[in-house]
């Protein structure tokens, strides 16, 4: 890999010269085109030490650059849809000199933050909240009577999402002054599927409507006059609803313009500077390479969606890697659904960050990709359980707080046996706030009926999803994280998963110590500080979040003089307030100290730092303990 270094690439001479959006419109075309090779060339130069989200940036860098050439920010606000492809509009608003930091710890941000700059009017992690939120603004501009722009920037992916369509719905009956640009590179993560892809696929490649549009535009430029503008319109409009009978957009009261070339920037600046003078709500429609002007970001589009480090000659990164848990699922519930021919995959456009590409590529009649619709998905997967069928559910820990509502009031109220997989279940490390996954325990704890699980290995992980297979009584769920857990073989010997019962790994008179899943190594290196200064130590793996094992918990618990939990999620609400509630419930008063995350949103950073921050190491747990001796 490309080794990290102190000092920052340099960047060109244009971009060195950009502290603000001011510097960038006052650029001749020359100058833009010049900065648009400066902010790919730094952006390719620095993640390659960082990692990040390279190819979408690399997308939309012509875009941004329009932008800030035609509108100013922060009196115009932009709203980027997931806001992972904001990097170049941190480049234009006086964070260039600090690229280099990105995704690093209390460096920049790898998603947008309204703390991090004036200039990032909404931030993000999540897909589908660009419209909504920028509509809010506009209806907020309008009633404060100013003349401000509001530019919402989305994929087409995001218009696989609720909220997005739920947005559009919305837009014509509440402002006359609003900028819609779609984003159109036909990936999310993965390849974009589903109907709405289609349907914008088609806009790019229909040969008559594209030869339509060109004559036109050709039509406009030549002859002068605001009836023959309209006449040209007239005359794009009959062809496109010839062509396409239920066209998207103008169904929903907003003008379309395109599809026309995101990456033609003079274009761009043209096209910008007329809709601004508009009072109707409006469609951008422009056709963007994901990766444009790196080969392999362009011949991998999935793999440069998001990445660790890499070579720059070859893009290639660190292959020696142990597996990660997503490997081990992916690979693991394709085995147990060709044995078993009522398994079923289902993801949220997340096939590569699931790993359930390995079911795709050898079950694909069985594996289902809804898109960036998590509500769906789960939905959908509630569906296939009342007929019999056991859906395997992968989403993040992070998105699936979206389907909070089907989880209780479609799985659990009615018992069906859908298995919800949480990948990135802890924390996320260098992708930050948005995507930790260090609620999932507290959301799923209060539903009745519902089995959570958490693996302290890789052999127990495997043994966990062959368990959810086989049951049948209501939803179960289990968290994982990115990574590797300890590493340890897979077909290491591992006790019978039985429901609600732990593993006991010794038993001590002094201290009860409580490691779920990852941190059950935290709590293994807690034990032998405590026994080299003479404590009986008990070490006990849960397994399982809820039903929680009544009987060890309480037997161990009266034997001891203090108990300790570790969880790689928040307190408030957490695993060990469960610990907490059911020694209260039993009338035992042995007091627990508890090792997480604090009640506050957690920054980015690799997480050996960020555990050492805020408290979260055996050095602090044998500390917390002592206080009872």
């Amino acid at each position: 890999m490309t080794s990290a270094s102190s000092e920052p690439p340099a960047l060109g001479p244009i971009l060195s010269t950009i502290r603000s959006p001011q510097d960038v419109k006052a650029l001749e075309e020359f100058d833009l085109l010049k900065l648009a090779e400066e902010v790919r060339h730094s952006l390719i130069t620095s993640l390659s030490r960082t990692g990040g989200h390279l190819g979408p940036n690399l997308g939309v860098v012509e875009l941004t650059i329009a932008l800030h050439k035609v509108f100013s920010t922060p009196q115009d606000q932009f709203v980027f849809d997931v806001a992972h492809q904001g990097y170049v509009h941190k480049m234009l608003t006086g964070r260039a000199p600090d690229i280099h930091t990105i995704r690093t710890y209390k460096g920049l941000n790898g998603f947008l933050l309204r703390s991090e700059s004036e200039h990032d009017a909404y931030g993000a992690g999540h897909a589908g909240t660009a419209l909504s939120a920028a509509l809010g603004m506009a209806a907020a501009r309008d009633l404060a009577k100013d003349d401000s722009h509001v530019v919402a920037v989305a994929g087409d992916a995001a218009f696989t999402c609720g909220p997005t369509l739920e947005a559009l719905n919305n837009i014509a009956q509440t402002t006359k002054r609003f900028i819609v640009v779609l984003n159109d590179n036909e990936w999310s993560i993965d390849k974009n599927v589903g109907a709405i892809a289609s349907y914008f696929n088609a806009l790019q490649t229909h040969a008559t409507y594209a030869s339509v549009r060109n004559k036109a535009a050709e039509f406009v430029e030549k002859v002068a006059g605001k009836a023959l503008r309209n006449f040209a319109h007239k005359v794009e409009e009959g062809a496109k609803n010839l062509l396409f009978p239920n066209v998207l957009f103008e169904k929903f009261g907003l003008r379309y313009y395109g599809p026309i070339d995101g990456h033609d920037l003079p274009l761009l600046v043209k096209t910008f500077e007329h809709l601004k003078t508009l009072n109707e709500p409006v469609v951008l429609h422009i056709i963007t390479e994901k990766g444009r002007g790196y080969q392999p970001a362009l011949d991998n589009p999935g793999k440069f969606h998001g990445l660790g480090a890499y070579k720059i000659e070859d893009g290639s990164v660190d292959s020696s890697a142990t597996p990660t848990c997503s490997d081990i699922f992916g690979r693991t519930v394709t085995d147990m659904a060709k044995e078993d021919a009522k398994i079923v995959a289902i993801t949220a456009a997340m096939p590569g960050g699931t790993k359930l590409e390995i079911f795709k590529k050898e079950l694909a009649e069985r594996y289902f990709d809804v898109g960036i619709a998590e509500e769906h998905a789960a939905l959908f997967a509630c569906g296939m359980a009342t007929k019999g069928y056991k859906p395997f559910l992968a989403i993040y820990s992070t998105f699936m707080q979206r389907a909070y509502d089907m989880i209780i009031h479609d799985m659990a109220l009615q018992h069906l046996p859908v298995r919800l997989c949480m990948d990135r279940g802890g924390l996320s490390g260098d992708d930050g706030p948005t995507h930790h996954g260090l609620f999932d325990i507290g959301y799923l704890r209060p539903i009745p009926g519902i089995v959570h699980m958490q693996p302290a290995s890789e052999a127990e992980f495997v043994a966990m999803l062959k368990w959810m297979a086989g049951y049948e009584a209501g939803p179960s769920a289990i968290r994982y994280p990115r990574g590797p857990i300890n590493g340890t073989p897979l077909d290491a010997p591992v006790a019978p998963i039985e429901l609600g019962k732990a593993v006991v790994a010794s038993e001590g008179t002094d201290v009860l110590l409580v490691g779920l899943g990852t941190m059950y190594q935290m709590a293994e290196a807690t034990k032998a500080l405590l026994e080299a200064k003479g404590l009986s130590v008990s070490l006990v793996n849960p397994r399982f979040i809820k039903p929680l094992d009544e009987a060890v918990f309480e037997r161990l618990a009266k034997q001891a003089k203090v108990v300790c939990t570790f969880e790689d999620h928040v307190l408030h609400n957490g695993f060990g307030c469960g610990v907490i509630e059911l020694l209260n419930d039993a009338g035992i008063k042995t007091p627990v100290e508890r090792i997480g995350w604090p009640d506050e949103f957690v920054e980015h950073g690799k997480p050996e730092i960020l555990f050492k921050l805020h408290g979260m190491t055996a050095g602090d747990a044998v500390t917390k303990v002592m206080r009872h001796f």
